[in-house]
């Protein structure tokens, strides 16, 4: 049976989607290489970099996007950039922790983090959104905690990187959809309410003689932090609106994947039988809760 150009359509859509989706998380799985590349430059001062050259990248994507007329409908309701105000600050204290992640060698905590974040997103849900996690999430949530847990008996430490990370982003996400602005305009409200502060941290800076001076090889990497900042995120909007939620929740893995594999594959980080069996249970957990998103979209198919 020939198909009618509506449905190639929708299928060409969701192809596109997907590889929109799957670039993205890709990127984010492997943007590792790039800031260990500026580890030369502190955290703190990469994050105003980072502020400052994501503002061109974002104004080029939404005039090609058209999406102008988001932002100035935001910058008319100043409940709303209360609550971005908010997300900007939970956004770049995760962009701090991981840089400093980077910059620390403790990718294998990154990668650990997001692993978790889906499973915090459900315990939020149920928090303050009145959501109620179905049984098998329930069991992830579980798996996931004694697999913290045994790091947290086995190295004696808590792994606050991994944890703030899960939850800062996590928050960052429910702010987000309580202001219910699409990400591209939003993103730009944030680098806005950033840029102030981002700016006046780097002439402080500048005035500090024990200041990072930028070689050529750091003055071209440092401006394309925008790229690193601006570029998935559109390619995530562009292919979130286009594919259902289980496939996105799927592909979201592709980002601690990537950062796992650079931790203990390319740079050597320790991985003991203790991270063995955390990252076990975590993998067990995010199975499970793959299971539950799949036999939901069955349900409702």
């Amino acid at each position: 049976m020939r198909e009618t150009p509506l449905v190639m359509n929708a299928r060409s859509e969701t192809t596109r989607g997907l590889w929109a989706t799957a670039v993205a998380f890709g990127l984010w799985g492997f943007v590792p290489i790039y800031w260990k590349a500026c580890g030369a430059v502190p955290a703190d001062e990469m994050i105003g970099w980072r502020v400052l050259w994501a503002l061109p990248f974002l104004a080029l994507l939404l005039q090609l996007t058209r999406g102008w007329g988001q932002v100035r409908d935001v910058l008319r309701r100043p409940r709303l950039l209360g609550v971005l105000a908010l997300s900007a600050v939970l956004v770049a204290s995760n962009w701090y922790v991981f840089i400093r992640a980077m910059d620390d060698d403790n990718v294998l905590q990154a990668s650990l983090g997001y692993y978790i974040n889906p499973l915090v997103n459900v315990l939020l849900g149920f928090a303050f959104l009145g959501e109620r996690p179905r049984p098998l999430q329930w069991l992830a949530i579980a798996i996931a905690t004694a697999g913290v847990a045994t790091l947290v008996f086995a190295a004696g430490t808590v792994p606050w990187i991994a944890l703030y990370l899960a939850f800062s982003f996590g928050l960052y996400g429910l702010v987000r959809k309580v202001a219910r602005v699409e990400a591209l305009p939003g993103l730009t409200i944030e680098v806005l309410i950033l840029l102030v502060p981002g700016v006046i941290w780097l002439l402080l800076r500048a005035a500090d003689p024990g200041l990072t001076p930028l070689d050529l090889r750091l003055g071209l990497l440092v401006p394309l932090s925008g790229l690193i900042t601006a570029l998935p995120l559109s390619l995530f909007a562009f292919g979130a609106r286009r594919l259902p939620l289980a496939t996105v929740g799927i592909l979201q893995f592709l980002a601690p994947t990537g950062q796992f594999l650079l931790a203990t594959m390319v740079y050597g980080e320790p991985f003991t039988r203790a991270h063995m069996i955390t990252f076990g249970l975590i993998w067990i957990g995010v199975a499970l809760y793959l299971v539950d998103l799949l036999r939901r979209r069955r349900r409702a198919a």
